[in-house]
């Protein structure tokens, strides 16, 4: 049975199960017109008719009162018996619009409209077909002067004909994928005319509503786009509705159309992406709060739950996957850098199985972060956007953040994909935080493993099992330590990076529960970023740290800091360090250009931004060369060469833009190559298997490592807990948190340093911190201490708030060091 064929028995047990076959004493039960027949709405009607098509169930013949309406595309009152009622349009151009709104004005009578409109927008066929750039040849229209009974005989010759000829269009149009048949600018112009008249408006939902059912099983079952690509316009016409975010459509239209759209394959979403970043913004962001709007309204309307999922609920999902076209048409029609791109070094295959893979465990611990399908398709990344035409956090929904599980959208991420929907294949939708979860989950999930691999071993070999990636250093020989026993493990055995951090101070009693961790991590880094050592220079402007091109360090050293790094991240640990962004799009597979200057040296972007700016003579005026001079670590003037011979060539009006750009990839990509290679091959030492590069923009990844600079000591104070007999009510309680506010904010950062291991906000803000204040015996002498693995704080009840602040400013001024209480 061919396409059409069965499209069209389809359609037949569509009409048997909504209108009947017009028999009243008709006795299949799968007919409207028994008696004994239960009604369903369309959505049903759709789905049981695919199921009678599949089995091949009882099918009426129509009765001779109803055989004209079974025929036809829509109810008796949108077939045209007499001429002028235009039953003669079988798709619809910009001139007939016009004709049939003027018939319809002079007559004050706008039925004729309403009943092509619904018909044509109702029948995908007829849609196609519709506001061609080129109309179809008059021998392709219908005849007018044939008896409507005529034409009905005949649609489904004409149908095959013309799904021929579309093919054939089809195929030339895939030229250029890019391309569509519609004439938007016509079709923008009727819908502005069509949507002034209510009861016109009323008909396009209805048609949808009756359309999109259809398209979905034509879409999931026949592989309609790939016979023709011009199935294509259906969608492009009907988002061209300005009004596809009001009620009207919200409620089941809008919904019906998502889950069809959805259905389309990446090669028509990826055409789509591209056209409409050939609209613009405004038609960008139309999309965007179509879809934005549809996922919000359809998430406050239910209730979900550990048994209900929002992953489980189809109109989101399929919204979702919408948005995403929107998202990646941001990125297109925005400032896009596909090229500059470092290098990835290829980790070579091995034919051996790994232990993961025996287990059945290969799917949790598969290598490196997904690729988007559709990311693939139009070769674009959203680390590829320099800037889009609409900011990111425009995609973020808070209301679905509310709502998603992120204990179990990681396994349908991780697991389940081809199955069930994670929220984390669109991850532009989650906000940092709830991404920040499912890192955490995995995180968690592969110490986990590496800790019962850990114990298998051990069994089988006989030893003591070691559980934990254990760093034993002594304070004043840190990195010497650090350095000799990471890079012991990174050599004899990788995986263990991939275990929890246990770090033990030598002649320290504190037992590592995360806060020790946080002040090896502290003191590391005020090491490593001393300018007195000179792996790093410093910027008094910017207050940013960037690789000396002229270290007297090794290679090593440079990977201790990006392991560091990655550690943190792995071990959700927050850290002191002032990069510019530049270096974080650099860890992400970015190489660094001229407007990342701005960032990472300011001053030099200002003279070249001139340089590009200036008017007049360029030679004359600047007399530059090819030669550049820069300083090394002891300040001496170091001369080098952009080009051979840089010296003899002139910059001049003609070169001085590439002159701009090779200097800039000197500075930020060629010179420091050697200790940025090192330093990433660290940090992917321990997050290349990890989904943070798939998850997360270099801006979320800076958060991920230093938290955030702006501390909410308000929201602080309303999440605190309380333990040991106080009370927010408490005397005490109300002269700490009087003490607090009044701090400056370089004690209110000692103060969090001292309770928390950093003085840094996590994620998500001071709010997102679960301090604990417990009550450690009646007034005292006694400072008081911390439990920075807790973030809990030991607060004696001091007799007057005066004692209590001089107590706590000497607690969190002169704290260092950790020992057994």
């Amino acid at each position: 049975m061919n396409r059409a064929t069965a499209k069209h028995l389809i359609e037949r047990y569509f009409r048997q199960l909504t209108d009947g076959c017009g028999n009243g004493d008709c006795t299949n039960e799968l007919c409207a017109s028994c008696r004994d027949f239960r009604p369903l709405d369309n959505n049903a009607a759709a789905a049981k008719a695919l199921e009678l098509f599949k089995i091949n169930a009882k099918l009426c013949n129509p009765h001779p009162s109803k055989k004209d309406l079974l025929d036809g595309a829509m109810s008796e009152a949108d077939l045209c018996p007499a001429k002028e009622d235009f039953s003669d349009v079988s798709h619809l151009t910009e001139d007939t619009v016009t004709t049939i709104l003027s018939f319809c004005e002079e007559r004050g009578d706008y039925s004729a409209l309403i009943r092509i409109v619904g018909r044509i927008f109702s029948n995908s066929d007829a849609l196609i077909k519709s506001f061609r750039k080129d109309e179809p040849a008059a021998a392709d229209k219908l005849d007018s002067s044939e008896p409507a009974g005529g034409e009905r005989e005949k649609e489904g010759s004409e149908s095959m004909a013309a799904s021929s000829a579309a093919l054939d269009e089809g195929l030339d149009e895939m030229m250029d994928p890019c391309e569509v048949t519609v004439d938007i600018a016509a079709v923008r112009r009727v819908y502005d005319r069509l949507l002034s008249l209510d009861q016109v408006e009323a008909a396009l939902v209805n048609a949808l509503i009756y359309l999109t059912p259809n398209m979905e099983l034509d879409l999931e079952y026949l592989d309609v786009y790939e016979t023709n690509p011009d199935y294509l316009n259906i969608f492009v016409i009907v988002l061209e509705n300005s009004n596809l975010h009001s009620p009207e459509y919200l409620e089941v239209a809008l919904p019906q159309f998502c889950k069809a759209m959805s259905k389309l394959p990446v090669a028509a979403l990826a055409r789509l992406s591209k056209l409409w970043s050939g609209y613009g913004l405004g038609h960008v962001r139309r999309m965007t709060e179509t879809f934005q709007q549809l996922i919000t309204f359809t998430v406050v309307s239910n209730e979900y739950d550990g048994e209900t999922l929002v992953n489980d609920d189809r109109t989101v999902v399929a919204a979702a996957q919408c948005l995403k076209v929107a998202f990646y048409a941001s990125i297109l029609g925005g400032d896009v850098d596909v090229e500059h791109n470092e290098e990835e070094e290829e980790d070579p295959e091995s034919d051996e199985l790994t232990l993961h893979e025996l287990l059945g465990e290969e799917r949790l611990y598969k290598k490196g972060p997904p690729a988007d399908p559709l990311e693939l398709e139009l070769g674009v990344r959203p680390v590829d956007s320099i800037r889009p035409l609409i900011p990111y956090e425009d995609f973020v929904n808070e209301s679905l953040n509310e709502v998603v599980e992120m204990d179990k959208d990681f396994t349908f991420f991780k697991v389940n994909a081809e199955t069930k929907f994670s929220f984390q294949s669109c991850p532009f939708i989650l906000s940092v935080i709830t991404k920040n979860q499912g890192l955490y989950y995995d995180n968690r999930i592969r110490m986990y493993s590496e800790r019962r691999l850990t114990a298998l071993y051990s069994m089988v070999q006989g030893q003591q099992p070691n559980p934990y990636l254990k760093l034993k250093v002594r304070r004043d020989h840190i990195i010497d330590d650090a350095l000799v026993r990471l890079e012991m493990i990174s050599m004899e055995n990788p995986s263990d990076l991939k275990k929890q951090l246990f770090v033990e101070f030598e002649g320290e009693q504190g037992v590592d529960e995360g806060g020790v961790s946080k002040e090896f991590f502290q003191l590391v880094l005020e090491e490593i970023f001393n300018p007195d050592i000179g792996m790093f220079s410093y910027d008094d402007d910017t207050q940013l740290f960037w690789f000396n091109s002229s270290s007297l360090e090794n290679e090593a050293q440079y990977t201790l800091v990006g392991l560091v790094l990655g550690l943190a991240i792995y071990n959700n640990c927050i850290l002191d360090v002032h990069f510019p962004m530049v270096v974080y799009r650099k860890l992400m597979g970015k190489k660094g250009n001229f407007l990342d200057l701005s960032h990472s040296h300011p001053s030099l972007y200002r003279s070249l931004q001139k340089l590009l700016e200036h008017e007049g003579n360029v030679e004359e005026d600047m007399m530059l060369t090819y030669q550049i001079s820069h300083k090394d670590l002891f300040g001496n003037p170091i001369l080098h060469d952009l080009k051979d011979q840089g010296d003899q060539i002139p910059v001049t009006e003609g070169n001085r833009q590439e002159f701009v750009v090779t200097y800039a990839d000197y500075m930020l990509n060629s010179s420091v190559e050697t200790q940025f290679r090192a330093f990433k091959k660290g940090f992917l030492m321990v997050t290349k298997e990890s989904p943070l590069q798939y998850l997360f923009r270099p801006e979320e990844v800076e958060l991920l490592i230093c938290g955030s600079r702006k501390l909410d000591f308000e929201a602080l104070e309303k999440t605190t807990e309380y333990d040991g007999g106080y009370s927010k009510d408490s005397q005490t309680i109300r002269d700490f948190w009087e003490t607090i506010h009044s701090f400056g904010e370089e004690k209110k950062r000692l103060f969090l340093q001292f309770t928390t291991g950093t003085d840094r906000a996590p994620v998500g803000g001071l709010g997102k911190l679960k301090m604990i204040i417990a009550k450690n015996g009646s007034d005292t002498d006694r400072l008081p201490t911390s439990h920075t693995c807790f973030n809990a704080l030991l607060l004696p009840e001091y007799s007057c708030k005066d004692k209590l602040r001089e107590r706590l400013l000497k607690a969190i001024t002169y704290a260092k060091g950790f020992g057994m209480l």
